[in-house]
């Protein structure tokens, strides 16, 4: 499981960039970029890390199910997970 911190961080910078996403659109239509570099780093999209809801892990993450290899390995052979089978071919 990731250390909470990080999982803070990055729920903090999730909230950044929802307040600043217009924004940031706003200048980038302009050309302002140098209006842009002004606003917090963390304000873009790209900072965002995509984690598993259940651990917090950042790699190995399917997104359809916001869920990292691990636990979408263990809830899929426990049947908990609705469409998702073994394959056998």
């Amino acid at each position: 499981m990731a250390r909470k911190s990080i999982i803070a961080r990055n729920e903090k910078r999730k909230k950044l960039v929802e307040k600043y996403a217009a924004k940031r659109e706003e200048l980038k239509a302009a050309g302002d970029y140098q209006a842009l570099s002004q606003l917090p780093r963390d304000s873009s999209a790209t900072r965002v890390r995509t984690r598993c809801v259940l651990t917090g892990r950042g790699r190995g993450n399917y997104q359809k199910f916001g869920l990292c290899r691990h636990m979408f390995r263990k809830l899929a052979l426990e049947g908990k997970l609705p469409g998702v089978r073994k394959a056998s071919w």
